[in-house]
């Protein structure tokens, strides 16, 4: 091992500039170690070879980044650092026999438990230099009796983490004091999670004010604390400051979620409780008041003033819009026009534009044609951007990606004079290097797979690239990596331009998934299906098993999951959580043994499967093996849900839908995957979907033309190019 590692420090000192932005330390020589010692060392020498067998290799090399010079300086404090702290612990004469062991213990316990958080994904690898150099400064300060917090200060609330759990360092009399550094460093990093992180040491010196700034930065982050009966929910009730009273009032009261969307005009008085009082029981009054907050609020924004709790409006208007009207006439699908939309007669164009544009992943092709239609019938001059003024252009990029799904786009564009049509779409593309997500992005991505215009493609590659030259000579690498990776992939849509779209964005093939990609050591492919314990989940799951004849397919039945083994072909092996009742979580609990069962026995799915309704897709994304390459999720066609699979499986081809999924579909998809695996063929998407697209018939034929495979989601792809473009951009810089 030490002759790879003096190797690889010979290449890496061969690359240019290396030499300049790192100097290897130089080994101390070891003494001889005592008989009785030296397990204590073994266990430190076997620990440091396990480290770098990490990344997969057994080359003796951990590598934790692409950059030489990082790699270097990582398994330079691995190899050498170490090795010189033992030799100190060895030959410093102030360290009595007994402390000479509890070093080394300590120093061990250090390694272990890089090792046991690196492999429960709780950092990464790059963090190692940090811990071995902290733990270095901060056992010199534990022997001169001095704090350790300004070493806990100087890193990151990893490395701290792992110094004052340490076996010699935890009585350090720095630790307590560490604590709220660590704790302030974590809210600090995932602002998300603020109070999750400080219910967790309510009594932090910085509790008051980190609970006031909460309550204008995400007051409903504080909403959900506010009433809990524990030590939190008390300091918030406790704390005399208006907006924090404001909030601490809702959450104690049993409706309270339903004033909570208007929080920013309860705060400036400018709407009260008794006012919406008065419309909480009338539905269609409370809808509308929710519609003209959004359309008030969307206003102010445009004057760079942001409401407090948007996004709560947003989500409650999106809820009562699906409630109310989005799952009606969805259910009277075979209804009589009059009969289906009838629910619709009492709200205005302006509503209807939000029952559009805010239900997208509920709302079926039919049922949004049905309101589209509505919106200008309602209208005295069906003029289209005056529906846009109307509601300050709000969520309107939103409403054009729709649009050019459903393909009511041209029509659109068509109700408003031809030179606002082009601004419009112009605005459409532009920009998206200002927000601070990619949803935009993303937005347009999806969207231009679904436009069949000449006209309007080609106005949208005129305006990208004309944003893209405009990015050059600002130098904003940000508006560069968008515009470039759309332009890109928006070119590769035209087959005459023969891009590989692969190899020019560095991301993996997406018209197939090779099957070797799938299958793990042993040549076997395993898949996961996530089930839920609602009744239509239990009906999804005793039917699923009728595709799969025990002529082909081997069944196990556990207490919590069951096994399909393919008994021809390519051995498969499919394991479905059971559908146990949801109401006491036991469809969860379930999932979770399941899952805990594959990664003890090594097995590692790499096709996932979502067998749920739409709000359970967040359940399964949350417990998304790392290991996935295809994922079928359903509705997850938007941004969020994209780019939340994306992050724990930064390569995987996703399969999903532009709104609601459906059992037959899925299905139809589940099997013709599994068909072709056991032919020990690749996925070929394109092949799959013209063979697909034959076998539905009447609405099922509908249902699956929503759905996008991985070669057309384009929104998908993006998001994996941005990712690997900003991350060669971010190791250039370095």
């Amino acid at each position: 091992m030490k002759l790879r590692y003096l190797l690889f420090f010979f290449v890496a000192f061969s690359s240019k500039g290396i030499a300049q932005t790192f100097v290897p330390t130089v080994p101390i020589p070891m003494p001889h170690v005592p008989t009785m010692r030296q397990l204590s060392h073994d266990y430190i020498d076997k620990n440091q070879k396990i480290i770098t067998q990490l990344d997969g290799s057994s080359d003796g090399i951990f590598i934790v980044s692409n950059i030489d010079s990082v790699n270097a300086k990582t398994n330079d404090a691995l190899q050498i650092i170490i090795d010189n702290i033992q030799a100190k612990i060895e030959l410093d004469s102030t360290i009595d026999e007994n402390n000479k062991y509890k070093w080394l213990r300590s120093l061990n316990d250090m390694l272990l438990s890089f090792i046991s958080g690196y492999k429960a994904r709780l950092f990464k690898g790059n963090i190692l230099y940090d811990v071995i150099i902290a733990y270095n400064d901060a056992m010199e300060l534990e022997l001169k009796n001095q704090s350790i917090k300004p070493i806990v200060e100087k890193y990151s609330f990893e490395v701290g983490e792992i110094l004052i759990k340490n076996f010699a360092l935890k009585t350090n009399v720095g630790v307590p004091s560490c604590a709220d550094v660590i704790l302030f460093k974590k809210i600090q990093r995932y602002p998300k999670k603020t109070m999750y992180y400080l219910a967790q040491n309510p009594n932090a010196i910085f509790a008051d004010s980190i609970i006031i700034s909460q309550a204008y930065k995400d007051p409903e982050q504080l909403y959900n604390y506010a009433a809990a009966p524990d030590a939190l929910g008390k300091k918030i009730q406790s704390i005399n400051e208006p907006l924090v009273k404001r909030i601490g009032l809702l959450a104690l009261m049993k409706t309270g979620r339903m004033y909570f969307p208007f929080l920013d005009n309860l705060y400036r008085g400018k709407i009260t409780m008794d006012s919406i009082t008065k419309v909480l029981y009338d539905s269609v009054n409370y809808f509308k008041l929710l519609v003209n907050t959004q359309i008030e609020y969307a206003g102010r924004l445009k004057n760079n003033d942001t409401p407090l709790v948007m996004h709560a409006l947003t989500y409650k208007l999106k809820t009562k819009a699906v409630e109310l009207y989005i799952n009606q006439i969805n259910a009277l699908h075979d209804a009589k026009e009059d009969i289906r939309f009838e629910c619709l007669k009492p709200l205005s164009a302006k509503d209807l534009y939000y029952v559009a544009v805010i239900g997208e992943e509920e709302i079926y092709t039919s049922s949004y044609l049905g309101v589209y239609k509505r919106i200008f019938e309602r209208m005295k001059n069906p003029v289209a951007d005056t529906l846009l003024n109307w509601v300050n252009y709000d969520l309107y990029k939103k409403f054009l990606k729709i649009a050019a799904n459903y393909n009511t786009l041209d029509d659109f564009l068509k109700r408003m004079d031809k030179a606002n049509a082009e601004k419009l779409m112009r605005s459409f593309v532009s920009g998206l290097e200002k927000t601070t997500s990619l949803e935009d992005a993303v937005d347009v991505a999806n969207s231009y797979a679904s436009i069949y215009n000449p006209a309007i493609k080609k106005l949208i590659l005129q305006q990208i690239e004309a944003n893209l030259i405009q990015s050059e000579v600002e130098q904003n690498k940000r508006g560069q990596i968008i515009y470039n990776l759309l332009n890109t992939i928006f070119l590769s849509m035209d087959s005459t331009n023969k891009i590989d779209i692969a190899s020019r964005l560095g991301i993996n093939a997406v018209y197939r998934m090779p099957i070797k990609d799938l299958k793990d050591s042993s040549g076997t492919i395993i898949i996961q299906q996530f089930f839920y314990g609602d009744k239509d989940g239990v009906g999804v799951f005793n039917s699923f098993f009728k595709h799969y004849p025990a002529t082909a397919w081997k069944k196990i039945d556990k207490e919590q999951w069951v096994e399909l083994h393919s008994t021809k072909g390519v051995p498969i092996i499919i394991y479905c959580n059971k559908p146990l009742d949801n109401t006491q979580d036991l469809d969860v609990k379930a999932q979770e043994a399941l899952g805990r069962y594959l990664e003890e026995n090594e097995l590692y799915p790499t096709v996932v499967i979502h067998r749920g309704h739409s709000y359970f897709v967040g359940s399964t994304i949350d417990q998304l093996p790392a290991s996935a390459k295809v994922v079928l999720l359903g509705s997850c066609g938007g941004y969020q849900r994209l780019n939340d699979v994306l992050e724990t499986c930064p390569m995987a081809q996703i399969i999903s839908s532009k709104q609601t999924g459906t059992g037959t579909v899925n299905i139809g998809l589940i099997t013709a995957i599994t068909s072709t695996l056991q032919q020990n063929k690749d996925l070929n998407w394109p092949n799959i979907w013209k063979n697909l697209a034959v076998q539905f018939k009447g609405e099922s034929k509908e249902r699956f033309d929503d759905y996008v495979p991985p070669h057309k989601n384009l929104g998908a792809i993006f998001i994996m190019a941005y990712n690997m473009a900003l991350q060669a951009n971010e190791e250039y810089e370095e």
